[in-house]
């Protein structure tokens, strides 16, 4: 084989170990160390982390970059399943970052500090959460704009955040079942299931009871607003509840901290991006330039629907409104609306350049 050949050949294996190698690795579970994260209130997390995994190639003009946001109380593992070719976002089309919100047992949280654990762990907002990721991106990541941000629940919220906060950084916003603000509603669920919380926390002195009781309490009032009535009244006997809710409580117990459950609840309770701009809706509207993709459903107990569509009609942003009674569940009604609708309004213009090939970029670099 002549030298020119063979070089060429090997040149091409390389290539494609390294892509494979990438491929490998990058939906490994990765940590951003980001020192002191100062917070909205001045206090400061100290040894600061934030979780994320990242999936896809980042193509060479670095055009893009998706940001997929979690849940309350999910981490990074639970996004994965809305993640990949034929999933929310394509991860052969998009560089995916999936993150993980302080509080949430992963990144710095309440049960994870070292220096600041349990309730010496300083209160954060919707905010300090996006600041992170916006660290996360410009200081670990060297991604300078996103094509995207995408967000269900609690990360719809921080996907509202990012419209208003940092809206020259992304061309796209897309909060689903999610809110600028929380209307009246809202607010008297997650602090009712605030106060339990505390209350199970101080009456019982033992910490294992006390675990067990907070999070017992939370798992009701938690599971009574996911779906609607209705829902709730076709998937269960009466006769079952006691049974459904033990089993509900134990998953909590084994799954969540009542002190992380807690921060994040904090951390919605306050959540409001209206403040720096006067609290006014119309020139929050205005400065956030990015397209919108408002996706609600209709009967959302959990998060209701007035302030997205409220924020959607003063930007001008399409909408995507489910119908049915899954409530906050939405997925579980749409038929692949919410997917189809998503991916659509993901898609790179005709004249956008595409993604390189099988190239793969490091975005730490």
């Amino acid at each position: 084989m002549p030298a020119v050949h063979f070089m060429r050949k090997l040149a091409s294996i390389v290539l494609l170990a390294l892509g494979f190698l990438g491929a490998l690795n990058a939906q490994t579970l990765q940590f951003a160390d980001l020192g002191d994260c100062v917070l909205e209130n001045r206090s400061v997390i100290k040894n600061c982390q934030i979780e994320y995994r990242t999936f896809g190639s980042l193509n060479a003009d670095r055009s893009n970059a998706v940001l997929f946001t979690s849940w309350f109380s999910g981490n990074t593992e639970g996004l994965k399943g809305h993640i990949g070719p034929g999933a929310l976002i394509d991860s052969a089309e998009h560089f995916v970052i999936a993150v993980g919100a302080f509080g949430n047992g992963v990144s710095s949280s309440p049960s994870t500090s070292r220096s600041q654990p349990g309730d010496a762990f300083p209160e954060f907002t919707i905010g300090d959460m996006v600041k992170a990721q916006y660290r996360l991106l410009t200081e670990v990541l060297h991604i300078r704009r996103l094509r995207a941000v995408v967000g269900i629940s609690m990360g719809g919220m921080q996907a509202f955040q990012w419209a208003a906060a940092y809206p020259r950084f992304v061309d796209r916003v897309v909060p689903i079942a999610g809110s600028p603000k929380l209307g009246a509603y809202d607010a008297l669920l997650w602090q009712s299931e605030l106060n339990a919380i505390e209350r199970a926390l101080a009456t019982h002195p033992d910490s294992r009871r006390a675990r067990a009781m907070a999070m017992s309490a939370a798992a009701e009032l938690h599971e009574l607003a996911l779906r609607t009535p209705a829902a709730f009244n076709v998937a269960n006997k009466a006769e079952n509840v006691d049974a459904l809710i033990r089993t509900k409580s134990a998953d909590l117990v084994l799954s969540m901290d009542p002190l992380d459950w807690a921060s994040q609840l904090r951390a919605m309770l306050s959540h409001d991006i209206y403040p720096p701009f006067g609290g006014s809706l119309q020139r929050a509207a205005q400065v956030a330039t990015g397209k919108l993709l408002v996706v609600v459903s209709s009967q959302d107990h959990m998060v209701t629907p007035g302030p997205a569509l409220a924020f959607a009609q003063a930007a001008n942003a399409e909408t995507l409104i489910i119908e049915g009674d899954c409530g906050h569940l939405l997925f579980e009604c749409d038929n692949g609306k919410v997917m189809a609708k998503v991916r659509e309004f993901l898609a790179p213009e005709p004249t956008s350049p595409q993604p390189a090939g099988n190239r793969v970029v490091d975005p730490r670099k």
